[in-house]
């Protein structure tokens, strides 16, 4: 069968997340894009209606839309990640509707670990508060590209220009204190509708995109095939029928880059080199593969390749067992120096040790902090890491899956830390004091 290449057009897609304090108003704000976005089902918006009838509001609270535990329809609250799928005209759309409470910050992490834009809301009454802070500060130590400040509850505070003006300062000077590269300010009320997908007429004195206008015409600027290839190995195919006696193929998802055939490559971390003999997409073979497909890599040469090992062109990431990286601590036990640990890197997963835990990051002064008992739940800081097998690790900053990582309890498998190797500028740059 002759190889093709097949690619599906550069269907435009965006990925963001929503965070804020509690009561913030992420969950109406999310239910009011689906909705004025036609993207809600009769059915759904009818089952929306009689709900809030039944808790004697006239008007169909769109927060339902999205909280779907009952725990969060009990308290009132996100608690899980909530993923919604929508579409415009102009663009499709994955959201992460994360949780605002504090003790839910590590959900928070999760859903803008993927995400190109992350809409984080504060109340206008009530302006910036530590947790917009805190949400600000993961923000930026995942480096996601936009950020937008959603000054929600307008219709309280009058729709005042200079509440919004106060606030939308405020937060500024703080982004740009932890490099956030690009924020967007938007007065809005989820509840009325003003700004959202409709511009306000109580609001004249903005002259802004509304928030769902933004996400349609913001750029998505990082673009992963112009980075140098990595295919995490994910599992060996060697099917040995009698059609296809010598097949070994390498199955993953390509991270980042483009891989050809013909392409000269090299397997990390043993360093063998090999040239890319064949593609195989969806049993197809093609010419091309570029991320994120899901492709059967074929090589030219017999090289030991198992799942946990890096496929990778030139510039090749760096081979090391020191790892240094910006964490955010997601569980209730505290992260200790001399922790033994699972550190999964892509679909490797090795023993490591911390060995050192310098600092934490205080998210209201953003000054570091000497971390002698550790980092506790949702603290941001920096560790120092020691390997018993080398990773192949790019910087966070260059390839965002390749120079991400977890630590995990070899114990029971619980997650337990979100690290980013090299870390956030901001992070790195603080002078210790004593805590």
């Amino acid at each position: 069968m002759t190889a093709t290449t097949v690619r599906t057009g550069p269907a435009s897609l965006l990925r963001f997340a929503t965070a804020g304090s509690v009561d913030d108003g992420k969950s109406t704000l999310v239910g009011r894009l689906l909705h004025d976005s036609k993207s809600v089902l009769a059915d759904q918006l009818e089952a929306v209606e009689r709900a809030s009838r039944s808790r004697g509001r006239n008007a169909p609270d769109l927060a339902l839309l999205t909280d779907g535990l009952r725990a969060e329809r009990e308290q009132g609250i996100t608690i899980d990640v909530a993923y919604r799928y929508f579409a415009t005209p102009r663009r499709r759309f994955i959201l992460a509707d994360t949780p605002g409470h504090v003790q839910y910050t590590r959900n928070m992490a999760t859903g803008a670990s993927t995400a190109e834009l992350t809409v984080i809301l504060v109340d206008a009454r009530n302006g910036v508060v530590e947790q917009t802070r805190r949400h600000a500060a993961v923000a930026a130590l995942l480096r996601v590209p936009h950020v937008v400040l959603a000054v929600n509850k307008m219709d309280l505070v009058d729709y005042a220009e200079p509440v919004f003006a106060a606030i939308a300062e405020e937060f500024t000077v703080l982004a740009a204190a932890l490099g956030v590269p690009e924020i967007t300010a938007i007065p809005i009320s989820a509840l009325a509708g003003d700004n959202v997908a409709e511009p306000s007429a109580r609001m004249d004195w903005y002259g802004g995109p509304t928030v769902l206008e933004h996400l349609e015409t913001v750029p998505v600027s990082h673009d992963l095939t112009a980075c140098p290839a990595r295919f995490p190995v994910q599992y060996v195919i060697r099917p040995q029928t009698a059609e296809h006696p010598d097949y070994r193929g390498y199955a993953g998802q390509l991270a980042s880059g483009v891989l050809r055939v013909g392409d000269p490559v090299t397997v990390l971390p043993s360093g063998r080199t090999s040239t890319v003999a064949a593609l195989d997409l969806l049993g197809e073979p093609v010419d091309t593969a570029w991320a994120p497909q899901s492709v059967t890599v074929l090589l030219a040469d017999e090289v030991d390749v198992s799942r946990g090992d890096l496929i990778a062109t030139d510039p090749l990431p760096a081979l090391t067992r020191d790892v240094e990286a910006a964490v955010c601590h997601l569980h209730e036990r505290p992260l200790l120096p001399g922790a033994k640990v699972l550190l999964k890197h892509t679909t490797r997963t090795v023993r490591a040790l911390v060995v050192e835990v310098s600092h934490r990051i205080d998210t209201d002064t953003l000054a570091a902090e000497l971390a002698p008992d550790g980092l506790g739940i949702n603290d941001i800081g920096r560790v120092v890491l020691r390997s018993a097998e080398p990773l192949a690790l790019d910087h966070y900053s260059d390839h965002r899956r390749t120079g991400s990582l977890l630590l995990i309890d070899p114990a029971d498998g619980t997650t337990l830390t979100a690290g980013m190797v090299g870390g956030a500028r901001w992070i790195f740059r603080g002078e210790r004091t004593d805590a």
